[in-house]
């Protein structure tokens, strides 16, 4: 009987030791997701009740906190809110945070377990929490003339330094006041929630990187990357007839120009943007290259790091005529104008992919650098020999084709242009994605919609917004 009691009470002190092990492991492990947690509302009240670090751009705090009179101690205040929202985000009682306030939420608040040994002395000391600002990598120079160029259009722009993947301009219009969801005014912030949801415009969708579209002719680039990666050259020659009946349909595929002859080299195809002839490019080396290459710029997979991208997408499955309208960017492509800003940065990096970030330097009260990023490299996505022939192609598109508009005096400019069609009942969506060689920048320029009469494609709506950015980065 004895033995039988003792049994008993070894496996339920195994058990109990066993739970007791299992909720402190689930602390250790959980407890700074839990902490960070937007749903938290215990932290929530107490981040609330303190001072929350600065969110710069270049010299400039773009977010701050201040005191306040009102039901917290502390408000959150947005300079230039619209400009920057699709960067910083919002903070908010209600609602919540997300971007930059949501991604470096315990930095800002000063709950980070890299500030865990300065807090322990604060706390010692008697003193209050020691938050954190983020010095981001944004240009303010170009994100205002982004925001300029894009004014009136639905759209986004994304330029890269293509040799860190810092991120210089990051633009979403038409963009919202961060402000109005950080009141301490519960009810007006409520109103501003609903108003902002319920705006066709669609204000807090970002545009830039968490929205995918179909990317037109800008993905010719990875096209033309997956032939020269198969051992084509600039001067292959191309079948560009007129009109090219799609492989086992009555559909006939045109071109929006005279593609120069009806047979055309890589290079002549790509400077004038021919669909017939990049329709046979893809025809002629399958969808797998094509998917493959797409990959290894990013397609199919997030960039990871302090960048919360959508995933762009290149379709399987495809038959011929699928295959052809994929090779152009058309049919089921969807790309994010952060997706073909890499693309071209990585392009103008020698074949070089690198991670894109907001973030350089999380720093302390005293500017003392809390954590630094390291430019990271995600792969080659082409050798270095395609990726100089693709930018003496990208060159020509500027130099003598459709993308005259993006020429700035003085820089090595290349590029490509994109006009997308998805939908008979709109206005095609305009691209432009190019490079300046002695500014190490690469830009992606999406435009959705725009409130004027103007001839919406990538050469005339796009590449002027491009050449914009590209010009305040001279100054």
């Amino acid at each position: 009987m004895n033995s039988a009691i003792r049994r008993v009470t070894v496996v339920a002190g195994l058990l109990i030791v066993a739970l007791l092990v299992n909720i402190s492991a689930d602390y250790v492990l959980r407890y700074p997701s839990l902490n960070n947690s937007p749903q938290n509302r215990r932290v929530l009240i107490a981040q609330f009740a303190g001072p929350r670090g600065d969110i710069l751009a270049g010299n400039t705090a773009i977010v701050s906190t201040e005191k306040s009179d009102g039901q917290f101690a502390y408000k959150r205040t947005y300079a230039d809110g619209p400009m920057y929202s699709a960067v910083t985000g919002y903070y908010s009682f209600i609602y919540g945070r997300n971007k930059l306030e949501q991604q470096y939420n315990a930095e800002l608040a000063g709950t980070a377990s890299s500030q865990a040994l300065q807090q322990l002395i604060n706390r010692l000391m008697g003193r209050g929490p020691d938050v954190a600002s983020l010095q981001t990598t944004i240009d303010p120079r170009a994100q205002k003339a982004a925001w300029k160029g894009l004014k009136g259009k639905q759209g986004a722009v994304v330029a890269i330094d293509y040799t860190t993947g810092a991120i210089l301009a990051y633009v979403s219009t038409p963009g919202y006041d961060p402000a109005a969801l950080s009141s301490d005014d519960l009810a007006a912030t409520q109103q501003a929630w609903t108003d902002l949801n319920d705006d066709p415009a669609a204000p807090m969708s970002d545009r830039a990187g968490r929205e995918i579209y179909p990317p037109g002719s800008t993905f010719k680039l990875v096209t033309a990357a997956a032939a020269l990666e198969a051992g084509w050259t600039t001067e292959t020659m191309v079948d560009s007839p007129p009109r090219l009946t799609l492989p086992g349909t009555s559909v006939q595929l045109g071109n929006a120009h005279d593609c120069g002859g009806d047979q055309i080299t890589l290079q002549q195809a790509l400077a004038v943007s021919c669909n017939t002839a990049f329709a046979n490019v893809g025809l002629r080396i399958g969808q797998e290259a094509i998917a493959a290459q797409a990959a290894r710029f990013g397609f199919g997979s997030s960039f990871g790091g302090d960048v919360n991208s959508a995933v762009s997408s290149f379709p399987t499955g495809l038959d011929q005529a699928q295959t052809a309208m994929s090779a152009i960017g058309q049919y089921d492509v969807t790309a994010s104008p952060l997706q073909m800003a890499v693309v071209a940065a990585a392009i103008a990096n020698d074949g070089v992919v690198m991670q894109p970030y907001f973030v350089s330097q999380v720093q302390a009260t005293d500017l003392s650098v809390v954590s630094q990023h390291t430019p990271t490299s995600l792969g080659q996505a082409v050798s270095i020999s395609t990726a100089q022939q693709l930018q003496q192609m990208m060159q020509a598109v500027v130099s003598g084709g459709t993308g005259q508009r993006a020429q700035v005096g003085g820089l090595t400019i290349g590029g490509k242009t994109g006009t997308a069609q998805s939908d008979a009942s709109r206005a095609p969506y305009a691209w432009f994605v190019g490079y300046a060689t002695q500014l190490h920048v690469a830009v992606c320029v999406f435009v959705q919609n725009s409130a004027t009469n103007e001839d919406q494609s990538g050469g005339a709506t796009a590449a002027p917004v491009f050449r914009q950015v590209i010009q305040s980065l001279q100054s």
